[in-house]
């Protein structure tokens, strides 16, 4: 898995999967689990978004001249998915099911429609102007899984 695209996208399953699991301990009233599950997706989707945001999107821009583009709706993305994870976690905290699985599907929406962008066309086209994609995706790879 040396390329951006290959590694971005398996991190991208990687967090979908821990996010199902928080979610399917909810449902199931299992709030120790429900907690630990959440931690550990919380943990992977900010480590992941900030992979995007100190490492990749700088050397796109910078390697393309395009700073009002993609990367920058990107952000915008990612600022809306940390609110609504916010709410999540305030509702998970204080065990409230039905606010947290109904905000769960909201959450589940926004990321299929993000990841899908940033898999068609923003980790295709860093693979193809960055240079050095190979390193930058280990780059990557060590900052989500530090």
């Amino acid at each position: 898995m040396n390329s951006i695209p290959d590694y971005m996208t398996d991190h991208h399953r990687h967090c979908d999967e821990l996010f199902a699991e928080a979610e399917s301990a909810v449902a199931q009233n299992d709030w120790p689990l429900a907690n630990q599950k959440w931690q550990d997706f919380s943990k992977a989707f900010e480590a992941h978004i900030q992979a995007e945001e100190t490492i990749l999107f700088p050397l796109f821009e910078r390697a393309t001249g395009m700073t009002a583009g993609p990367t920058q709706m990107m952000r915008m993305e990612h600022e809306q998915m940390r609110s609504l994870a916010s709410e999540l976690n305030q509702a998970l905290c204080a065990n409230q099911q039905e606010e947290y699985l109904g905000l769960s599907e909201t959450m589940i929406v926004l990321m299929q429609q993000h990841n899908m962008k940033e898999e068609t066309m923003l980790y295709p086209m860093s693979q193809m102007h960055l240079h050095n994609a190979e390193k930058i995706a280990s780059r990557l790879k060590e900052f989500c899984e530090d």
